[in-house]
């Protein structure tokens, strides 16, 4: 069974920053549209937006407590996942997926999914009955709230790796605000 934590490796790190400036450019490149009806035009269809991994809040609240805060480096100091409010004590599966790891980490005990294609989610502090390798409904319950860990009080932290990469939950959720470009030089 391959370990839902894996090192980075210097490749990993490659792709991820090729991938992270193909997006930059095609943002860059692509043209304002200076016609609000050409933007809805031009806008996204339902269909495009299906396509896009939409997780669920765990904690059944859209609440972000603590934001990510992407390290300098692998080893830097950072956030690697967001905290979370949580409306009562069951934590939700945030997307389908297979239990990869059940556990205490240091003080915490946490939960880790693993919902296919290199992405896995990591719910913590929540103590569980599940079996790595059972697999998860979106929205099932997973667990309950437990104590421990540095999150806040009642607090559930959310994290997301991609291929072993640490993303920010907040894109997985629909929730990160989207980048507008405004015509200039009128």
């Amino acid at each position: 069974m391959r370990s839902p934590i894996r090192p980075s490796s210097p490749a990993r790190r490659a792709r991820a920053l090729a991938v992270a400036g193909i997006v930059f450019a095609v943002v860059l490149l692509v043209p304002p549209c200076a016609d609000p009806a050409s933007a809805r035009e031009s806008a996204p269809s339902a269909a495009d937006e299906s396509e896009a991994p939409r997780w669920i809040w765990p904690g059944g609240v859209p609440e972000v407590v603590r934001a990510f805060e992407a390290p300098e480096n692998p080893y830097g100091p950072g956030h690697r996942g967001i905290d979370v409010a949580v409306s009562g004590d069951d934590i939700l599966a945030p997307d389908d997926g297979v239990v990869a790891f059940r556990g205490v980490v240091v003080d915490r005990p946490l939960i880790t999914i693993d919902h296919g294609g290199g992405l896995v989610s990591t719910l913590e502090p929540v103590e569980s009955d599940l079996s790595p390798g059972a697999p998860v409904a979106q929205g099932s319950v997973v667990g309950t709230l437990a104590e421990g860990g540095h999150t806040p009080a009642g607090g559930l932290h959310l994290g997301a790796r991609l291929d072993g990469e640490y993303i920010n939950p907040l894109a997985l959720l629909g929730a990160l605000e989207r980048p507008v470009l405004l015509p200039c030089c009128g």
